[in-house]
């Protein structure tokens, strides 16, 4: 980050609490919901996401002068909806059991509102290397989020993380029973709404 100057390094770390795309723009609410009962899903999920918003934002601001304003959203489409495919592919070619877990929702970035917002609120109105920034910062903010909710889903509803058993034997023995609904839509509900309020009340005292 110490190459970087301000702005950029700005650029990155706005998405990242001040204004992250999933927890205060509301956006990409879906896959946060669906992919999140393990962290290795959460984490791949991440990573495609990092690859087609930092190189769809970068191609396009590369393009930008030559789309004509009438079919800009056709333009938009066909890059993200290539690389998604790309990113498709490559899953199904080296991890093909994640991509089954995946199912759909990688193939759903094509119409992630984080990827076509990013595209046309900046991408397509700034240079190369500012876009590829707001690209990898938006990417990450998402990816944080994900992480995190996956991290509480997979340990309070599986008792493990990342596959690995966390919660003591002893505490079984006790009487402690993993909490289903953890791995329930509602229990991401509950956890993404926990972590919104924690990050605005947080921002409510920082402004104070």
């Amino acid at each position: 980050m110490a190459l970087l100057d301000k702005k950029s390094r700005q650029v990155i770390k706005d998405p990242l609490m001040n204004n992250n795309p999933i927890t205060l723009q509301v956006l990409g609410i879906c896959s946060a919901l669906a992919v999140t009962v393990k962290m290795d899903t959460a984490l791949v999920m991440s990573a495609a996401v990092v690859f087609v918003l930092t190189m769809s934002n970068t191609i396009l601001s590369l393009l930008r002068s030559f789309i004509p304003s009438r079919v800009r959203i056709i333009v938009m489409l066909a890059v993200i909806a290539s690389l998604v495919i790309l990113t498709d592919q490559v899953l199904r070619a080296y991890m093909y059991d994640m991509s089954k877990q995946l199912s759909v929702f990688v193939g759903l970035i094509i119409t992630n509102c984080i990827v076509m917002g990013r595209a046309e609120a900046f991408a397509t109105q700034n240079p190369p290397g500012k876009a590829f920034f707001d690209g990898l910062g938006n990417a990450l903010g998402y990816g944080l989020i994900l992480v995190g909710v996956s991290a509480f889903r997979e340990i309070l509803g599986s008792g493990s993380l990342l596959g690995f058993s966390v919660v003591p034997q002893w505490l079984y023995g006790m009487g402690y029973e993993n909490n289903g609904l953890m791995v329930l839509s509602p229990g991401a509900f509950i956890i993404l709404g926990l972590i919104i309020w924690v990050q605005r009340s947080l921002g409510k005292i920082e402004e104070s």
